[in-house]
């Protein structure tokens, strides 16, 4: 194997800010999964009223167990629907059921699912989300579809989606299952494969429930949804800020992501010679990537700027394809060199998931390490002697030591958790008074003063002497143990600068995930596809499970 590239050069805000999805993104190992054990997909339930007021369930039936999507439709008004996480009304919810409900399950769901927050599931629920439409698409969709015509594709592909979730919860939330319920279950080990499941199967719910609403308003003369239209449409998510702290409270895990991709880099960076099956893919692959760059829109100024930086790329890339040999030694090697010369970390990060395509003999299996199995929280080592604490910390943010945290342009911002809003918030230090409401998300400014503290303490000193005079360090150091076994796991950047840009970490986050059409309304939040272009449960087979995120050329 090559060697990985180090974390130095990945962990920056700007490259995390750039990830693309890849053959290790959670919503392809689910789907790789189902099609190769043949799981078995049924509607057991579908009973919506013309007004699209019902329930639904959804059963996928897997070797060993059942997983159920408990769907509720509900008639919402529109002053009523909104995408912020304290909204009290949507205009469907749902839950992933462990195994197949009973009546009196769906009823007792049917009591606490629509309330979201303000409701409780059990354990034998693994997640919990909720979703709006897509209002103007929706009405369009099921207009056409009554009047005995298919809707206009350009619409369609406009939009991408007839949903959008915003939130999808689990791993306890609002009582349902821990994750270690159902960690050790070989269909779940690799990380969020329970959430989403649950979107691809409300995927399934919300063409039915769309055509239902077009046979409802058109009778005789309604049709369905053409299958090639509805199969480039996906879920949508509306995502804030919520999930950027999910990165930094979970450092273990994002070493672990982050080590598998790297890992397979470097795998298919060593590969000696590429096979003329594994080259067509590759150079396929590229074409038919190039036809979602360019229905990749963003009215954001900063992603119009990446998107436009990525489209160069792409045909600096395509005119090298042109004149390089991929037949000789070491193709994706000299590939990857060419590539961190002439193209910017959105291109190279582009074409890092596309060189592992043809590879998944070699690299598909890293998915199963990418969970955090380490299960309790991490135990300080209070023997650890203070020069071992000192290099680690040097280590994982000697970038750090030597900034001013003073300068208020390097603490200019800080993050809390809004009373009113019920959500994390990233305010300005200097301008709103909420310093005393900080969360502690600025692991490297934490880091330069715990190193500050540690000066002049005696080498050989354990660090639990230290933390008995300073138990204000108690997360840094801890933060610096688990490096030791987790090098990818802190960012390389300032969280808490003027700069911070943190779609970036939402960027990263959601490519593990597998969604496209990244589309920042802010800095702060995001739309983002899920699932677009996948084959519906019904559909799937082995042959079409893995590379249906790029779109076919025609």
């Amino acid at each position: 194997m090559a060697e990985m590239r180090a974390p130095d050069t990945v962990m920056t805000l700007s490259r995390l800010g750039s990830l693309h999805q890849c053959r290790l993104s959670f919503m392809r190992q689910l789907t790789r999964r189902m099609a190769r054990e043949g799981w078995v997909f049924t509607r057991r339930i579908f009973d919506i009223d013309g007004a699209g007021v019902g329930h639904a369930v959804y059963t996928a039936q897997g070797p060993e167990r059942a997983y159920s999507l408990i769907a509720f439709a509900h008639d919402l008004p529109p002053e009523m629907r909104s995408d912020r996480v304290i909204a009290t009304a949507w205009d469907a919810t749902f839950t992933l059921f462990d195994g197949i409900p009973e009546a009196e399950d769906i009823t007792r769901l049917s009591q606490n699912v629509p309330l979201q927050e303000a409701g409780r599931v059990s354990e034998k629920s693994l997640s919990v989300s909720r979703a709006n439409r897509s209002v103007r698409l929706w009405d369009h969709i099921v207009g056409a579809l009554a009047e005995g015509r298919q809707p206009e594709a350009d619409t369609l592909d406009a939009v991408g989606y007839l949903m959008r979730t915003t939130a999808v919860y689990g791993s306890g939330k609002l009582g349902a299952a821990d994750r270690e319920r159902i960690a050790a279950r070989p269909e779940m080990q690799a990380p969020f494969q329970a959430e989403m499941l649950s979107v691809y199967l409300t995927r399934w719910f919300v063409r039915d429930l769309v055509e239902h609403m077009a046979r409802a308003r058109g009778g005789a003369a309604a049709v369905p949804l053409d299958p090639a239209l509805a199969g480039k449409l996906g879920i949508g998510n509306s995502t804030g800020l919520g999930m950027a702290p999910y990165l930094l409270n979970h450092p273990k895990l994002l070493n672990n992501w982050i080590t598998a991709r790297e890992r397979a880099i470097a795998t298919v960076r060593a590969v000696p010679t590429a096979t003329e099956p594994q080259i067509a893919l590759f150079r396929d692959l590229v074409a038919r990537s190039a036809l979602s760059i360019a229905e990749w829109h963003s009215e954001h100024p900063l992603q119009i700027a990446k998107l436009a930086q990525l489209r160069q790329d792409l045909a600096r890339l395509q005119t090298h394809l042109d004149s390089v040999d991929l037949r000789q030694a070491h193709p994706w090697e000299g590939l990857s060199r060419w590539a961190q010369e002439q193209l910017s970390e959105e291109g190279q990060e582009w074409l890092a998931s596309l060189m592992l395509e043809p590879y998944g003999d070699l690299i598909d299996a890293l998915g199963a390490g990418m969970a955090d199995a380490s299960g309790a929280g991490f135990v300080i080592d209070g023997a650890m002697p203070v020069s071992r604490i000192t290099a680690l910390i040097r280590d994982s943010f000697g970038w750090a030591l030597e900034m001013d945290w003073a300068a208020p342009e390097n603490c200019a911002r800080a993050w809390y958790v809004s009373e009113e809003k019920l959500e994390p918030r990233l305010g300005e230090r200097f301008e709103e008074p909420i310093a005393e409401y900080e969360q502690p998300l600025a692991p490297a400014r934490d880091a330069a003063l715990a190193y500050r503290d540690l000066q002049g303490w005696a080498p050989d000193a354990p660090i639990a002497d230290f933390l008995a005079q300073h138990p204000e360090h108690r997360h840094t150091l801890r933060r610096a143990q688990i490096f030791a076994q987790a090098p990818y796991g802190e960012i390389r950047s300032n969280t808490i600068g003027a700069d911070l840009l943190p779609i970036d970490m939402l960027r990263a986050k959601l490519s593990f995930f597998g969604v496209t059409r990244f589309d920042p309304r802010s800095d702060r939040w995001v739309r983002v596809t899920m699932y677009a272009g996948a084959p519906y449960p019904q559909d799937l087979t082995a042959q079409n499970a893995d590379l249906w995120v790029y779109p076919e050329v025609s």
